[in-house]
């Protein structure tokens, strides 16, 4: 995955894709995010 991470960043200058293959580099392991769940409070279903 380290190579993907690379190519993506050498492709397209992306700092947070460096930033990432630094992150893989030195913990070895791809982080972890939570996904945030959409907001859908207030929304009325019937406009929808």
């Amino acid at each position: 995955m380290m190579d993907l991470t690379w190519k993506v960043f050498s492709m397209t200058g992306n700092i947070d894709s460096y930033l990432l293959f630094k992150e893989v580099e030195r913990d070895g392991t791809f982080p972890e995010y939570e996904e945030e769940e959409p907001d859908i409070k207030g929304v009325d279903s019937s406009t929808h």
